[in-house]
């Protein structure tokens, strides 16, 4: 098998796009792996206290290991990784990436010093890289433009599902291992509760990866079959400078969005990392509680927030508003923000994970319409890299600076570890406002480009 293999005619509908039910698998699997891909990055930030000690470091080190040390590499081998999901077999580059990733997992169980740590964190980033590119250009390829908002949200859900699972999960092994402080593995020898963790969320990524191998390279839709010479499944990608060509007579655009989504990752990715010990250090909760509360919080509010943000946008577009994708997206950008804004400051804990539930849920619809919206405003042998591109952008910004600066206003401003809530408070509002004003001004300039769009794909046909 090549890892070029095209859709079955049985699989194919009149339209040229395979058949809703095996589209739906697609999306399945791919969904599967992204809810592992954030079982493996975000399962850390339940096991600060016991990290902090074993390895003795302190916050910025750890919010270091949470964001920095991931998302750098993460974000530097997408852009190489989203060109190669323009060339080469994106099942193919997938699987290997699951692979890789998903035994990186395995050796941060094997660290005991920050330096190893946040060496295998790096491999951690580096696998993940592989995925959202390729499966963003693969959804795009199944479903067409009036479904695919919905898919797009689905393949969303992973980011909820999986943070979710990696707390409640998390949190259930944490109580387990706490028994006892030393458990002795087969080869390993003895390690610790919080190293068995990553064991155990690490290693079943490789058997998702052979899941990865039953489903076909499809058919490149708008460019089938072109300089490719004959071989469907392998496109013919521009060369950079024509990408950036494209996406810069769309400036005003990308950057409104980029940007914009940019700011909402930073105050997801700090409440993500940082609302455990929020939990834990104000409201005297122990780790296996805040780990299932809020991991149900996180999966059960961001799935169906994200699932909702897709099917509103293709509802909408259906009747007529060409911006749906980013109109909805400042709508749940807009309702998140009087949610967010009174949980850290309210008493009692189980009013705090009640105004999570509803902040979460409107929080979560940009991850999903954010991306349709680029495989919208893309020609197809681009989307690839303009994934890449989005995503090195918002995880830059999002995942490597959220967890820090949270850290660093508890560490250097308000100097008190207990004053976490309050850090929460001004990182998520801050960005928030941010964000509305910049995908605001977006609107216009979205509408501009999907003209563009036309007027190119008529010059380049």
């Amino acid at each position: 098998m090549n890892g070029l293999e095209t859709e079955h005619p049985s699989e194919v509908e009149s339209d040229g796009y395979p058949a809703p039910r095996y589209a739906w698998y697609v999306v399945a699997l791919l969904t599967l792996a992204y809810v592992f891909s954030f079982i493996d990055r975000q399962i850390l930030n339940l096991l600060v206290g016991p990290i902090q000690r074993d390895l003795d470091i302190g916050e910025k080190q750890m919010s270091l290991l949470m964001g920095a040390s991931f998302a750098v590499f993460y974000t530097f081998f997408g852009i190489p990784l989203g060109r190669l999901a323009d060339t080469w077999s994106r099942r193919w580059l997938v699987v290997w990436g699951i692979a890789f990733w998903s035994l990186m997992t395995a050796c941060c169980g094997l660290a005991s010093s920050f330096w190893q740590l946040a060496v295998a964190r790096m491999g951690v980033g580096v696998g993940e890289a592989s995925l959202s590119p390729a499966a963003y250009s693969l959804i795009a390829d199944h479903f067409p433009p009036r479904r695919r908002s919905t898919a797009m949200g689905v393949y969303g859900m992973g980011i909820y599902i999986g943070s979710g699972l990696a707390l409640a999960l998390g949190g259930l092994v944490i109580k387990f291992a706490s028994a006892q402080e030393d458990v002795i593995l087969p080869l390993v020898g003895a390690v610790r509760s919080w190293q068995l963790v990553f064991f155990i969320v690490g290693l079943p990524g490789l058997l998702i990866a052979l899941l990865l191998l039953t489903i076909r390279e499809p058919l490149r839709q708008g460019s089938r079959m072109k300089a490719a010479g004959g071989r469907a499944g392998r496109g013919a990608a521009p060369p950079l400078r024509e990408v950036w060509a494209y996406m810069s007579a769309n400036r005003g655009t990308f950057t409104c969005l980029y940007v914009g989504i940019a700011m909402v990752t930073l105050s997801s990715y700090g409440a993500l990392a940082w609302v455990p010990t929020f939990f834990i250090r104000r409201h005297g909760w122990t780790a296996g509680d805040t780990g299932l509360i809020y991991g149900l919080i996180v999966g059960i509010c961001g799935t169906t927030g994200m699932l909702t943000g897709g099917r509103l946008s293709d509802w909408l577009r259906g009747r007529g508003p060409s911006d749906a994708n980013l109109r909805v997206t400042l709508l749940g950008v807009v309702a998140w923000l009087p949610f967010a804004a009174l949980f850290p400051l309210v008493p009692q804990g189980w009013l705090a994970a009640a105004l999570l539930a509803p902040a979460l849920f409107f929080g979560s619809m940009p991850f999903g319409l954010a991306p349709a919206a680029i495989q919208q405003l893309m020609p197809n042998t681009m989307r690839g890299q303009a994934s890449a591109v989005y995503l090195f952008v918002i995880n830059l910004i999002g995942l490597g600076l959220g967890p820090t600066i949270v850290a660093t206003l508890t560490e250097d401003v308000f100097r008190d570890k207990n004053a976490v809530h309050l850090s929460l408070l001004v990182t998520g509002v801050s960005a928030h406002v941010c964000a509305m004003v910049l995908l605001w001004r977006g609107l216009t300039h979205y509408r501009r480009s999907l003209e563009y769009l036309s007027e190119w794909s008529k010059t380049n046909a």
